[in-house]
């Protein structure tokens, strides 16, 4: 029996084969890109900063990517939102760094610093974290905060059996401190924290420092040593009284593995060039959350602990990158392999040189930072005008350093930003003081 090959039915069958996978792959091609993308993200508490800035970025990105839709979820923290990441119930989460991750979690961005902050009343005689051996802890037994204190406390050979923990959460163990039903309180999040903020305009409570975070770095590699600046909260009398030694570690945004990564993309490129509208919408009267936006940052690419970027996230920081010549290196020429080398050295320089324009403008923000303080502790007009022209000063510099190109205008428009909350203060607490003044003037005299 002979078997005779037709040629022709064969290409055509190979041919009819090639053009339905290329249909059916178009196909799906186009119905993933016309398909709305619902994303939930947990967010932790409603009155934290991770949540403000969740809530921000989902009006910023629905705004530019009609297709992709959050929802935003209030959660009990670190905890809770790394488990629903885990079982799959939200897409996105926010977590501390050094709250072990599920297999499934991947980074997106680091949102900002989170800060140990470690309170006492005032008139207690404890000076370091070792005399809170028995004593009451206004800390919640449950959550990231409470995962971060024990770790501490086994740096100094205390376990959980040597507190009293008091609260069933922040709210209630802030009051619980308040009411001296509570001896010490700890709390994991940035400085400047505005539940923080009320604790120390009750005059009730005095900071202590954590001290030895370099050693505990070598065992829990996220902590990093930080400082709580003298009068960070309060400047005269200042709160804290000095520079205190702390912990930081990163607030961080992350994806489910098997999340859209077209939508991790446009999430992440939303979060990292358009901070300015971020800004826009959280409120005015939240100059600390909005300050937190000058942090947002690509995770360390170097770093040997945490969960790996999201193939999203990375597709954006990498948009630039000649991932075709690279990866076809070995098989070009010699003209081709000179080529990629000084294209990498260029993309080299031109990321040195943005690094550069960021820090030239990371500097001028912090300044304005600094008068943005000085501006709410003063109580005459006379420095506040100072503080205005100082303002002017540094806007002056700025738009010099941007004609040279020290600067580039997406960090000058961050500045900006921030620049224009600093003068907003400023003008604000000097129509305040004008309008006292004014006031006490038109009082008689009996």
């Amino acid at each position: 029996m002979k078997f005779h090959l037709d040629v022709n039915r064969v290409v055509r069958i190979v041919m009819v084969v090639l053009t339905a996978s290329f249909l059916f792959g178009l196909g799906g091609f186009l119905w993933q890109q016309s398909r709305t993308q619902y994303l939930t993200l947990a967010a932790g508490d409603s009155s934290g900063e991770s949540y403000i800035l969740g809530s921000a970025l989902k009006k910023v990105v629905e705004r530019h990517y009609p297709r992709i839709r959050i929802t935003l979820l209030e959660t009990g923290g670190t905890v809770q939102n790394l488990e629903m990441l885990e079982e799959g119930r939200v897409q996105l989460a926010t977590a501390q760094s050094d709250i072990l991750a599920g297999p499934s979690a991947r980074i997106m961005a680091v949102l900002y610093d989170d800060t140990f902050q470690l309170m006492v009343p005032q008139n207690s005689e404890m000076q370091h974290f070792v005399d809170l051996r028995g004593k009451r802890i206004a800390l919640a037994r449950s959550g990231g905060q409470y995962q971060s204190f024990l770790r501490v406390a086994e740096h100094f050979g205390l376990h959980e059996d040597d507190f009293h923990f008091v609260g069933s959460n922040d709210e209630a163990a802030d009051q619980a401190f308040l009411n001296g039903q509570a001896d010490a309180i700890f709390r994991v999040r940035a400085i400047g924290n505005p539940a923080i903020q009320r604790l120390v305009q009750s005059n009730k409570v005095r900071f202590l420092p954590i001290e030895q975070a370099a050693a505990m770095k070598i065992k829990h590699p996220a902590f990093d040593p930080a400082v709580i600046p003298e009068g960070a909260y309060l400047g005269d009398p200042p709160v804290p009284a000095e520079n205190l030694p702390t912990i930081s570690v990163h607030r961080t945004l992350l994806a489910r593995d098997n999340a859209n990564a077209d939508a991790i993309r446009a999430i992440t490129g939303v979060l990292i060039e358009r901070r300015q509208e971020i800004l826009q919408e959280i409120p005015a009267r939240m100059t600390e959350v909005r300050l937190l936006l000058v942090r947002v940052r690509q995770p360390d690419a170097q770093a040997a602990f945490g969960p790996e970027p999201h193939p999203g996230a990375m597709s954006f920081y990498f948009k630039d990158k000649p991932s075709f010549l690279q990866a076809h290196a070995d098989f070009v020429g010699l003209i081709l392999t000179i080529g990629l080398m000084v294209a990498s050295w260029l993309w080299e320089l031109n990321r040195w040189m943005q690094k550069q324009q960021k820090n030239a403008a990371d500097e001028y923000c912090n300044q304005v930072v600094v008068l943005i303080d000085a501006a709410q502790d003063v109580n005459s007009i006379e420095p506040l005008d100072a503080i205005l022209r100082d303002m002017l000063k540094i806007l002056a510099a700025a738009v010099h350093d941007l004609d040279e190109g020290k600067i580039s205008e997406e960090s000058f428009h961050a500045f900006r930003a921030i620049l224009q909350i600093g003068m907003d203060v400023t003008r604000d607490r000097r129509v305040i003081l004008s309008t006292s003044n004014t006031a006490a003037s038109a009082v008689p005299v009996s």
